[in-house]
């Protein structure tokens, strides 16, 4: 039977524990609700999927979803806004003395390796769902607002790391920019099916040898592509710079 949670008063203030638990609460049912919209618009097609419908099959109201979220898009992408948080925890945790461009790579190959908080595309048929975000325009809108968001909090995290103003030096803005556009850049090939050319040019160090120590291969296969992605920015970067310092003859 489903709880009528919109009746239920709120507590007074509670102690620590009682409020790590309404917390825990909150976020498992944010999680079935991200979990449910993803399910029923793969199943269904993102047309023919509703909000009540989402919270049906999460076993809430629809007053609930919405202090959660504000459409069903949205809602299945949480997970992939959940990586973005972690991406900059991670980032804020690198050392000082990192240059802010190889600081953001390291940040992304620590998610990628973390089994504590995994990645979003660990879970089953996320790949399916970044696949659809490239043919679904609200979707994609959706996506296109959390990877901003995300964006934009890297851009704080580097110009703090680098002691200036964000809104006067641009180089926070183009690390970030530059090294966010690589991730996406491998995470739609990997949605479109893409194989790293080299799957084990860079091996996880944390997978065990026997195959129930691995993760789903195509998680593996999208840090081959994240790692070869950013090898080819730092590649296209040499090359330029090299060019920059050749005189043009005749001048």
């Amino acid at each position: 039977m489903k709880v009528n949670e919109d009746t239920v008063p709120d507590p007074v203030p509670a102690q620590d524990g009682v409020e790590d638990r309404r917390q825990r609460k909150a976020r498992q049912t944010r999680n079935a609700l991200a979990a449910a919209a993803l399910d029923l618009i793969l199943e269904r097609g993102l047309a023919d999927v509703t909000v009540g419908a989402v919270a049906d099959r999460a076993d809430v109201t629809r007053r609930t979803f919405s202090r959660h979220f504000v459409g069903k898009e949205d809602a299945a992408l949480d997970f992939v806004r959940g990586d973005g948080d972690r991406i900059n925890a991670l980032l804020r945790a690198r050392p000082a003395d990192e240059p802010p461009l190889l600081a953001y790579r390291r940040a992304v190959a620590d998610w990628l390796a973390d089994r504590e908080n995994p990645a979003s595309h660990i879970r089953p048929r996320m790949r399916a769902l970044l696949a659809l975000v490239d043919t679904e325009p609200a979707l994609f809108a959706a996506y296109e607002r959390i990877r901003v968001d995300a964006q934009e909090e890297s851009i704080r995290i580097i110009a703090d790391r680098l002691a200036v103003d964000d809104v006067r030096d641009l180089r926070p803005a183009v690390v970030v920019d530059a090294a966010a556009g690589v991730l996406t850049a491998a995470l739609r090939a990997w949605a479109r099916g893409r194989q790293a050319d080299h799957p084990d040019a860079h091996p996880d160090p944390h997978l065990g040898d026997r195959p129930d120590d691995h993760h789903d291969p195509d998680a593996v296969d999208l840090a081959a592509l994240v790692e070869q992605a950013y090898d080819a920015l730092m590649g296209e970067a040499a090359l330029a710079a090299s060019h920059r310092a050749t005189p043009v003859s005749g001048k």
